[in-house]
């Protein structure tokens, strides 16, 4: 396992608290903390440490967001991957804080939103975002993961 190198911000938003109870045919039987630990494996295999964020608040996560900068407190990431959940379709905050915040981001969704509900297919957050990962369930945050690694050089 190579040593810390980097941060990396994963974000989940509203309800994917519930994984695992949650609708599984469309959500998977998975939890938040299946979803954490894998984030933290694939992270550590390349070297990056992970903070971990999930709320059901627009601006909580906004928050989060705008922390990837960094301070003299606390230090920032070097990539995001985001979960927006239901916000992807509707937070111009969400998008607004991404691209003020200018880091490599992999926007994640664990069903395939584009063979939903019509609603489901705009994402106010995917124009903001390098990559989008939608329908691999919980395997796309590793490749999200992975992705970043390789732009980062991790």
């Amino acid at each position: 396992m190579p040593a810390e190198t980097g941060r990396l911000l994963i974000i989940n938003g509203p309800n994917l608290n519930l994984l695992g109870t949650r609708e599984p045919g469309v959500y998977g039987t998975a939890t938040l903390a299946d979803v954490e630990e894998t984030c933290r494996t694939a992270a550590s295999a390349h070297g990056f440490a992970v903070e971990l964020i999930q709320s059901n608040h627009e601006g909580e996560l906004v928050d989060a967001v705008q922390g990837a900068v960094g301070s003299a407190e606390a230090p920032g990431a070097d990539g995001i991957v985001i979960n927006p959940a239901a916000y992807t379709h509707t937070s111009v905050a969400l998008h607004d804080a991404l691209t003020a915040v200018a880091r490599p981001t992999v926007e994640v969704h664990l069903s395939n939103v584009h063979a939903r509900e019509e609603f489901r297919r705009h994402s106010y957050i995917s124009p903001a975002a390098d990559a989008v990962i939608a329908g691999a369930g919980i395997t796309g945050y590793r490749l999200a993961i992975e992705l970043l690694a390789e732009r980062l050089g991790g």
